[in-house]
Order: C-alpha cells, then sequence, then structure tokens
C-alpha cells in the first residue's frame, strides 16, 4: 500500500535552527575544528567530554557537545562501552572538592551556605557533563539513544549502574508530564509518525498497513500520543482505543480485521486496548501519573455518551509467578486443589479442549487474583508492571477475564488472562492516592472474591 510521506514538523522554528548552526560553526572555529566528518581520526570521547565542562563559552560547548554525540554515535560497540565505563570512573563527585566541603560543614554544621556547598560537591560531574550534551541540536534524543546503550550492558557491567542513576535522575526533569503534549493521531498524521506506531506497538503487534488503518480510520476507534517538545516525530507513548457498547472480555472481537464497526455516538464505553512506551532508553523513568484521565478528558469532552471507560490489558508475568507458586510446595499464595488443577497448563492445547479449559477457569482466576491483591516484588510492590502503572494512574482492577488472548504470546505470557481495569473520573484522584501512599488496590467484588483456596 502506498502512503504520501508529509514533511516532518521541524523540531524549532527555523531561525532557532539556524541560530544554533551559526553558533555551531563559530564555536568550532574558535576551538580551530572543523566541520562535523572532517576529522581523519576518531576522537577520544573521554577527552572530548573533559574539554566540555572546561569551557565557559557557549558557542564552543555547543561545539564541543555535537562533537562528541557524533563521536559516540559513529563509534564502535567497545569504544561506546569504554565511554560509558569512564562516566562512571573518571566523571564521578571530584573527592577533594567533596573533603573540602564535608570539613567546612564538620567545622560549624549549623552552617546552610556550607551544607548547600556539600550538596554540589557531591553532584557527579557526569551530570552537569549530560546537561551540556543536552544543548547540542538533537541532544536530547541523543541522549536518549546512549542510555538505550548502556541498559544493553547494564547487567554485565555493575558499575554503570551510578551512571544509570544519572540519566534516570536527570530524565526524570526533562521528561515529567508538564512537558508532554497529547496529539490525536489518524490515518491522516504523517507516515513518518505512523510507521513508527507499527514499529513500537508492544502490545497486540501491528500486522501491516490494512491492520493499522483498522485501528485509525473507523468511526469507532481512537488513538492518542504523547509528545515531548525536544522529539517532536517521536511519540513517548501511544494509547490504542476502541469505542464499544459494552466492555470486553477478550482481544480477537478488538482487533478483527472483518468487524463491523458502529456509529461513535452509539458507543457506551472506550477501551484501552494497547498503551506502548515507545523509547528503551526512557526506561523506568516515570511520566507522572494520570496520563490516562487526561486521555479519558479528551475522549469525553468528544464524546460526551461515553460512560465507562476501562482497559483490555495483558497480564505479562502471571504465567511466570504461576510456574514459581507451582514449584514452591510452601506457597501460601495458591491452594492444594489448585496446585493439582493446574497439571492440565503442561498441555500446550490445554485451551482448545473445552473440558480442560473449564475445569481451569475457576483456579486460574483465584490465582491471578491472589497474584493482584497479595503476592509482592522484593520492593514490596504489586508484582505486576502494568498492574502498578493503572493502579498509579487511578483506576481500579475492575474484571479477570479468562481466556480473554489466546495467542501465541496471550497464553505464553499469561495463560490467556486479561484484565479490565476502569477509570472511573470519580475515583481516579483518591485511587492514586490510596495506592500511593498505601499501596491499596482498589478492586471490584468480582475480584476481591475470587480468592484462592486455603491450604489447609
Amino acid at each position: 500500500m502506498t502512503r504520501t510521506v508529509e514533511t516532518p514538523r521541524p523540531s524549532r522554528p527555523a531561525f532557532l535552527g539556524e541560530l544554533f548552526e551559526v553558533l555551531t560553526n563559530r564555536g568550532r572555529r574558535l576551538l580551530g575544528r572543523r566541520g562535523a566528518g572532517a576529522a581523519t581520526e576518531s576522537p577520544d570521547l573521554c577527552e572530548l567530554g573533559e574539554a566540555l565542562l572546561s569551557r565557559r563559552g557557549e558557542a564552543s560547548g555547543v561545539a564541543i557537545a555535537q562533537d562528541l554525540l557524533a563521536a559516540f554515535e559513529d563509534a564502535d560497540e567497545a569504544t561506546r562501552l569504554a565511554f560509558l565505563h569512564d562516566l562512571a570512573e573518571r566523571f564521578g563527585p571530584d573527592p577533594a572538592v567533596v573533603r573540602a566541603a564535608l570539613e567546612a560543614v564538620q567545622r560549624d554544621p549549623e552552617d546552610t551556605l556550607a551544607i548547600e556547598a556539600l550538596h554540589e560537591a557531591t553532584e557527579p560531574r557526569r551530570q552537569e557533563l549530560l546537561r551540556r550534551l543536552n544543548l547540542a541540536p538533537g541532544g536530547t534524543a541523543a541522549l536518549v539513544r546512549m542510555r538505550e546503550e548502556l541498559l544493553a550492558h547494564l547487567k554485565g557491567n555493575p558499575a554503570l549502574r551510578r551512571v544509570d542513576l544519572d540519566f534516570a535522575h536527570l530524565f526524570a526533569s526533562w521528561f515529567n508530564r508538564g512537558f508532554l503534549v497529547l496529539r490525536h493521531i489518524d490515518w491522516n498524521t504523517p507516515a513518518s509518525i505512523l510507521e513508527k506506531i507499527i514499529r513500537y506497538e508492544a502490545v497486540h503487534a501491528i500486522q501491516n498497513w490494512d491492520d493499522l488503518r483498522n485501528r485509525l480510520q473507523p468511526t469507532d476507534r481512537r488513538c492518542y500520543g504523547f509528545f515531548h517538545p525536544q522529539l517532536v516525530d517521536e511519540p513517548l507513548i501511544f494509547v490504542e482505543v476502541a469505542l464499544t457498547e459494552e466492555i470486553p472480555d477478550n482481544v480477537a472481537g478488538l482487533l478483527d480485521l472483518d468487524r463491523q464497526p458502529i456509529e461513535a455516538e452509539r458507543a457506551s464505553t472506550a477501551v484501552f486496548y494497547s498503551i506502548s512506551n515507545t523509547q528503551r532508553g526512557l526506561a523506568g523513568v516515570s511520566f507522572g501519573n494520570f496520563l490516562i484521565k487526561q486521555v479519558v478528558e479528551e475522549l469525553k469532552a468528544e464524546l460526551p455518551n461515553i460512560r465507562s471507560f476501562v482497559t483490555l490489558s495483558p497480564v505479562p508475568g502471571l504465567a511466570a509467578w504461576l510456574a514459581r507458586q507451582r514449584q514452591d510446595e510452601m506457597s501460601e499464595l495458591i491452594g492444594a486443589d489448585q496446585r493439582l488443577a493446574f497439571a492440565l497448563l503442561d498441555d500446550p492445547d490445554w485451551h482448545r479442549d473445552r473440558t480442560a479449559a473449564e475445569s481451569l477457569r475457576a483456579p486460574l482466576l483465584a490465582a491471578a487474583a491472589a497474584y493482584f491483591l497479595r503476592a509482592r516484588d522484593g520492593k514490596g510492590r504489586v508484582v505486576d508492571p502494568v498492574a502498578r502503572f493503572h493502579l498509579g494512574n487511578g483506576a481500579r482492577l475492575e474484571r479477570l477475564n479468562f481466556l480473554g488472548d489466546v495467542s501465541a504470546n496471550g497464553l505464553k505470557q499469561s495463560h490467556g488472562l486479561m484484565v479490565n481495569y476502569l477509570y472511573d473520573l470519580d475515583r481516579i484522584e483518591a485511587n492514586h492516592e490510596a495506592f500511593a501512599e498505601g499501596s491499596a488496590i482498589a478492586a471490584s467484588d468480582s475480584v476481591t472474591r475470587a480468592q484462592p483456596i486455603s491450604n489447609a
């Protein structure tokens, strides 16, 4: 299928872009450097970092920042990893400065200026380096890619953890919700963005352009993206919405290419069936709560006939969690009868056998209720990451849907279970506060009743 590719909007007004280029070129002349790509040998990334921190002029600083980011992206993997290690080892706090600041506080513990000086002294030099790199044209996007590279090496390089903490600290400020802009995405959106929707879809893969059209063009479908001013044509999060006449309990009907669309005015329910984060380099960075509430309010303004706002969400960790509970004979989260019933799950085609599937319905729903309401991770949090997102946004755990997703991925990650979270406009703030302050989970009676049988 052929689409007309529209020219993406610039990330800043043209005259500002030209001004940045002038400043950069002047900075290079001041430094005696030629334009990007003119060097005959690869620059030393660590030396460029030290040079950037030593400069006071903005023109020369922007030029060095641009050179460093370009050199990092052009370098091979080993060179990039070495630079990340340099950030950890050579761009931490200056020990001599920290020692002097600490001695000043020890001499007068009530001196607030000395305390503030100590706080400033303990900040790693790499944080200021990252701030200066962010001043380069395209610097924000380049730093997001740099952190993506760092995350790929984190498991085998624990020393990089402190660098990651600095990235996360800065990104939490640069990408807070106040900077995000909500935009409606439809079939007329530039192809450069639509291609990214296909690429980044993380919940229900988009097979082709026809599949994408089925999610954007019909009257009973909506899609919204959250964008950042420095990443204008890169959606950070996008939300796919189906308008329906009832709360759905399975995803196949929503994605069916042959379904019959309804008029938006007939719908009573808005279903958020896919919410995808697109930037791996922003993993773990919270964009703030109430993002979904913003979409809810947008829909409510357009379609006042919508009364229910729900999700149809995956449960990505349920199958792995249940496998661990089955292996742990002392587990208090599943009962003895459940444990026996779950032997049927070892048959990959259990869901095709009507008798086997029906015998698993109650045990699996009980295990899912325990998974959401009682299971906790090592940090004391709700185990499921999707649940943490929606509960943190003020939703209520509304319904557990047996065999809601019988795709290969749905069966693998959750034995086919899906969940509806309900966004009640009158309760969102209260639910959010209860979850944030005391980890209290808002859940419907149907979920709380589906408790596991005691092991006794």
